[in-house]
């Protein structure tokens, strides 16, 4: 596929059209160029996997990644800690986790002179950077409570609100090997996921490195690149980069296509259970403009749709049981819906 040239001044939305200093520009790309650097030390090879993470987080949102045990996706997200200048935490999902383990609860207190009150005592989730491991081990009720504080930036116990740290992003990891004690997410929780990432195995060349690298000498250092101030800066920029209109006619097409109830396409119709909401075309659109940030562009392009269609609506679509097994993939069929051209 070939790349795009960047917009026109007449090709961009009216809202849009703001300059942008190329000296933030310019920052930020470099910043970002360093950033990928730093997480190449630590994560070999995966360059889709850490540039779809990267969108996630630049967009303001959450990912969801699926893949089989020892793909490094807990020491991605480790590494994407340090390098961003994030607090991070950890939680490790079991099915006996209870939402206080995650949000946090009131204690008792007494003073020396026998008053009582009670103390907010903070969870895990008060992080900005919060590994979610093995999510779909925790019962429904401890996920729900994780989701609704993903989506409210907020939680609230006792009847008390206490806010977030900003940023906060939650990257969340499944096994989609091991079915047993397994919670599936609903599919209404899973839309609170910006991107759904596919962790793959290594090629042959990289797996031989990681043999090598990993197993004799020391761990390379890696260098803090951002602070949470840089990067809530560079997630500014990214929703002030314009979007040709052809980009946005072309997304609009792809979510309206992708429904059964509107799409002119009899496979869809037939085949897809239900499609995705206006939620996956901001997704959709947003992580096309940190990706085009990501590759050195400053806007985005009909081939960052293309890359970006299957992460951001796999997710957010089903379908029917098919017995004969002739219908594409949910992969297959995003791929053609994002590929045509309207």
């Amino acid at each position: 596929m070939s790349e795009e040239l960047a917009p026109t001044e007449t090709d961009l939305l009216p809202s849009e059209t703001a300059d942008i200093p190329a000296d933030i520009a310019d920052k930020a790309m470099a910043d970002l160029e360093l950033v990928r650097k730093e997480i190449g030390k630590a994560v070999f090879g995966q360059e889709r996997t850490v540039e779809l993470v990267l969108c996630s987080i630049l967009s303001g949102g959450h990912a969801l990644l699926i893949g089989a045990p020892g793909l490094a996706k807990t020491r991605l997200i480790d590494t994407l800690g340090k390098v961003l200048g994030l607090t991070s935490g950890r939680v490790q999902f079991t099915p006996d986790l209870m939402p206080s383990d995650i949000l946090g609860s009131e204690i008792l207190d007494q003073t020396d002179d026998g008053k009582r009150s009670f103390r907010f005592l903070p969870g895990p989730i008060f992080t900005s950077l919060l590994l979610a491991d093995e999510i779909n081990r925790a019962s429904p009720r401890t996920q729900s409570a994780l989701l609704q504080a993903m989506a409210e930036h907020h939680v609230t116990v006792a009847g008390h609100h206490h806010e977030l740290p900003t940023p906060f992003h939650v990257l969340a990891t499944q096994n989609p090997i091991e079915q047993q004690g397994t919670y599936p997410l609903p599919e209404a929780q899973l839309d609170r996921f910006l991107l759904k990432v596919d962790v793959d195995y290594p090629d042959a060349e990289t797996e031989r490195r990681i043999l090598i690298e990993t197993t004799s000498g020391d761990a390379a250092e890696i260098q803090t690149i951002l602070s949470a101030e840089g990067l809530l800066a560079i997630q500014k920029l990214v929703r002030t980069l314009p979007v040709g209109t052809q980009v946005v006619d072309r997304i609009l097409a792809l979510i309206r296509e992708a429904r059964p109830e509107q799409s002119s396409d009899d496979l869809v119709r037939r085949q897809v259970l239900w499609g995705p909401s206006p939620r996956a075309g901001q997704a959709l659109m947003l992580a096309c403009r940190a990706r085009a940030l990501l590759r050195g562009r400053l806007a985005p392009s009909i081939e960052d749709l293309e890359a970006l269609a299957e992460p951001a609506l796999g997710h957010r679509m089903s379908l029917k049981y098919d017995p004969t097994g002739e219908t594409p993939s949910l992969a297959e069929l995003i791929g053609i819906l994002a590929t045509r051209k309207s």
